[in-house]
């Protein structure tokens, strides 16, 4: 089945897909904490919390679009636990630490390979990578902080309505963060304007440096008033950047790390210091000259990317972020025709890895799958 098929399919139909999957019956195998999760294995919980949905006074509210949403949220939302689970040699319980990040590179791939949107992917892979946060706000600092960063992430009302099918697809009767934890974090999105959508900053830099201060102050209103524009390009090698730039921002000079590579005759796969700091250095002087340019590069890595935004903010730059991704079969089929290739074993560990940039990295972002919008 495609991913087409399987979002119009009833939720026992998904998951009996998914039990043809091995990442399912790696769930099946797979042991939880008994204080947790008395009723057993990984893949019981997870058909309980899809069951679970079902049970929400609000699912028949829901569009099409957001029931498909949670439901491949439910049926991934633990599947990297088989990955990560360990059992403490001292007390016998059971963890697994970072389930949630693994398991949003999990649903990547898998979706990926289902033709997915990419819009609906990243969604989903979203939620699954933050579905855990609800049940410990009250253990945050500042808890409004918490949920106005997420609703720039997830969307607020999916991650609550997931949290309560979580919390109650488990036959543990005590738990030690009960429902009414969540209801706090509906109640506090609310209050700050972000339960239905992102929460609304006076402009975009109030975002950008928002989402940069270690103690961001929501009343600042900072004036926009950038020296130039950068579009940052983001994707993995043969997926279109170049095409989008010549049919969307054609008019920019680009400092493109494949071009210094070819300058320099550095292989992709080579040392990629002098590429790196050479790109580096003509980029500055459009920054200094004050000069609207792109910067054409992979960047599938936040901290990588995070890297060159510091430069670019340091200039006063407005960052335009566009990530571009057309079906996985399209970016082997168009690496193939580049003069240099990237072997496919290399792009096929790039996109496993990818992590593609959000709304709190830049001023802007833009999310292609390489067809001309």
């Amino acid at each position: 089945m495609n991913w087409q098929e399987l979002q119009k399919s009833s939720i026992d139909d998904i998951v009996a897909w998914a039990e043809s999957q091995s990442w399912c019956r790696a769930m099946a195998q797979c042991a939880q904490d008994a204080e947790w999760h008395s009723e057993g294995d990984v893949w019981t919980h997870t058909k309980m919390v899809c069951q679970q949905l079902l049970q929400l006074e609000e699912w028949s509210t829901l569009t099409p679009h957001e029931q498909a949403v949670l439901t491949f949220t439910a049926l991934f939302h633990d599947a990297a636990k088989p990955l990560t689970s360990e059992v403490d040699p001292e007390t016998g319980r059971i963890t697994s630490h970072k389930h949630s990040i693994k398991g949003e590179h999990l649903v990547r791939g898998v979706l990926r390979n289902l033709d997915c949107d990419l819009a609906i992917r990243e969604q989903i892979a979203r939620l699954v990578r933050f579905h855990g946060r609800p049940a410990f706000l009250l253990e945050r600092p500042d808890p409004s902080h918490e949920v106005i960063r997420l609703s720039w992430l997830v969307n607020n009302r999916l991650l609550y309505l997931f949290a309560l099918a979580d919390t109650r697809g488990r036959d543990t009767d005590l738990m030690t963060r009960p429902v009414e934890n969540l209801h706090f974090w509906k109640l506090v999105a609310e209050e700050n304007g972000c339960y239905y959508e992102p929460y609304k900053f006076a402009n975009d830099h109030a975002r950008f440096l928002y989402f940069r201060q270690e103690k961001p102050n929501l009343h600042y209103i900072p004036h926009e008033d950038f020296a130039c524009t950068v579009t940052m390009m983001s994707g993995l090698p043969g997926s279109g950047k170049d095409y989008w730039l010549s049919h969307h921002r054609g008019d920019l000079s680009v400092v493109s790390l494949d071009d210094i590579r070819g300058e320099l005759e550095v292989d992709p796969t080579g040392n990629q210091g002098e590429v790196v700091q050479l790109a580096r250095e003509r980029c500055r002087e459009y920054l200094r000259s004050k000069t609207n340019f792109a910067f054409n590069a992979t960047n599938l890595l936040k901290m990588t990317r995070q890297k060159w935004v510091d430069l670019f903010n340091d200039y006063n730059a407005r960052i335009e972020l566009v990530y571009v991704e057309p079906p996985f079969f399209s970016v082997l089929q168009q690496n193939k025709q580049r003069s240099k290739p990237v072997p496919e074993d290399v792009i096929r560990k790039l996109a496993k890895n990818c992590e593609p940039p959000t709304w709190t990295e830049g001023h802007s972002l833009s999310l292609s799958d390489g067809r001309l919008e």
